[in-house]
């Protein structure tokens, strides 16, 4: 029998070596610290019409010459403020570009310009030059625009591979949310698909057919076929509903796994859910780390990284952390201080930089930057509350 174990503010279940759950989801509408080994790694309600794109402004405030973006230059979303933050490995911040209120996810097309999704709409900049090129507004009516974590406006964004459509899960306080797609082109949106309450994440499949919003108050990932724009919905919720929105076990972040385009939900550091999409099955996991865990991402070889923001309930969860998963299922743990939200990794595999953001109070403006084959771990400083983050 699993044994159960109930946290104050949370139930929790723990589950049995060795176990394989699988569940069938229905379709319904619209610091530094010694690394743990268990294992070796490899290390990556709508407005009818928009207005046209507004024009930015740069922000230049960096020493570095415009024009140049040196590799390996890091991108962060400055969740407290209104910017995007240029970071070097080895010097830290760089320079800023205003892009907008809140700024949440970010991703970088091949051509060099950021899509970031702000409260006020999707920002475009170009990292060449260290300007915002764009503001494009949404057409969701997300009600004023404000701060914090239940602030409305853009949350999740990805870039088609085609790098023709930009798709943004649009939140809406006390409401279903939106995806919203953009023309990278045209800088407007075009459609807006109905999905889930608070889509935390928007990642795409790698042959660009279908969008997968991850809806964290739903306990949910809406599946939007990119040709029709079709919605389904398949339940994730491998600790169940039970406590709705006060719940703390929901889904967060997604990564698609390149061998078979499986998505994988990482919760609690107990459990992996790995989501077929196109059956809406869920086959679940174990994992290791005992920890709310937040941002995850997947390098070309399968290896998974997530982010274990620290405890729900301190008697019973540990601290935070980065698990590092190779393809078959072996963890590495790295002790991490203070919270955090997401991971990048660095092109060679050997780096990892986890932002200290974090959607709640107890973030830092910095990063921890994760020597993936030492363990060694230091901080570096970088942007207001960084959230988001991408590697140039």
């Amino acid at each position: 029998m699993p044994k159960f174990r109930r946290s104050s503010r949370a139930a929790r279940v723990l589950v049995p070596g060795a176990v394989a759950v699988v569940l069938l989801a229905g379709c319904a509408q619209g610091s530094g610290g010694t690394a743990a080994a268990t294992g070796a790694t490899t290390p990556a309600a709508m407005s009818p019409t928009a207005g046209p794109p507004t024009p930015g402004s740069p922000v230049t405030v960096t020493p570095d010459p415009k024009g140049t973006v040196a590799p390996g230059t890091l991108l962060v979303t400055d969740f407290g403020s209104d910017t995007v933050t240029f970071v070097d490995p080895a010097r830290g911040a760089t320079g800023s570009v205003k892009v907008g209120t809140a700024p949440y996810g970010l991703v970088v097309g091949a051509d060099g310009r950021a899509w970031v999704a702000t409260a006020e709409g999707v920002a475009v900049v170009d990292t060449a030059s260290r300007e915002r090129l764009a503001l494009i507004p949404y057409r969701t009516d997300t009600g004023p625009v404000t701060t914090g974590e239940y602030r409305g406006g853009g949350m999740g964004i990805a870039l088609a591979p085609d790098g023709r459509r930009v798709y943004v899960g649009v939140n809406v306080p006390g409401g279903n949310g939106t995806l919203e797609v953009v023309d990278t082109a045209a800088l407007r949106v075009t459609d807006v698909v109905p999905v889930g309450r608070r889509p935390f994440d928007v990642d795409v499949s790698r042959d660009g057919a279908e969008v997968y919003a991850t809806n964290h108050d739903s306990f949910d990932v809406t599946v939007v076929a990119a040709g029709t724009l079709e919605p389904r919905r398949i339940e994730v919720a491998p600790y169940g509903t039970e406590g709705g929105l006060g719940s703390w076990l929901k889904p967060h972040y997604t990564a698609v796994r390149p061998s078979d385009g499986k998505l994988l939900l990482p919760f609690e550091g107990e459990r992996l859910a790995v989501v077929d999409p196109g059956t809406g099955r869920t086959t679940i996991e174990r994992m290791t780390a005992n920890t709310h865990q937040h941002g995850t991402t997947v390098t070309a070889d399968g290896t998974l990284l997530t982010v274990g923001t620290g405890p729900i309930d301190p008697d019973v969860d540990e601290g935070s952390s980065l698990t590092v998963r190779t393809p078959g299922g072996a963890e590495r743990v790295y002790p991490l201080e203070g919270p955090h939200e997401n991971v990048a990794v660095s092109g060679d595999g050997r780096t990892a930089y986890v932002t200290g953001g974090f959607t709640r109070d107890g973030y830092g403006d910095g990063l921890s930057v994760v020597d993936l084959a030492t363990g060694a771990t230091h901080r570096l400083a970088a942007g207001s509350r960084p959230l988001g983050i991408a590697v140039l």
